[in-house]
């Protein structure tokens, strides 16, 4: 996983719902974990644009559903800040589910993804509509 160039704020903690928005078959995720977070004894993990995390399947397919899955955040509400001091931020929280190397499992993603995201997974970036 390579560096990101953008000041990212962690602004989703463990246990929240985030939206899935390719065309694997999940619809709503909850976070279980962040992979690679290190933080503060006693304070809750929290992850940002372009972290890769651990989520349960809370709705969609049958076949998918309660299932535990990798995903990476590709939006988030909370504006962050870029390098050249543009800030960054979108409507909704949403997610990609993506297999141990990072890849899509699905074959499309609906709406906008940001551009830390393609840095640093850049198969993601492939089958993006918009790279924002």
């Amino acid at each position: 996983m390579k560096a990101v160039k953008a000041r990212i704020t962690r602004a989703i903690p463990v246990g929240s719902f985030i939206s899935c928005i390719d065309n694997s078959g999940a619809k709503l995720l909850q976070i279980i974990s962040v992979k690679g977070y290190k933080g503060v004894k006693r304070r809750m993990p929290c992850a940002g644009v372009a972290d890769m995390i651990k989520a349960t399947v809370k709705e969609g397919d049958m076949k998918i559903r309660n299932q535990i899955v990798d995903a990476v955040i590709v939006r988030q509400k909370k504006e962050y800040r870029r390098a050249n001091g543009l800030r960054v931020s979108f409507e909704d929280n949403a997610a990609v589910l993506v297999n141990e190397e990072g890849e899509p499992k699905g074959s499309e993603i609906k709406g906008p993804i940001a551009k830390e995201v393609v840095e640093r997974f850049s198969a993601i970036g492939k089958i993006a509509s918009m790279v924002v």
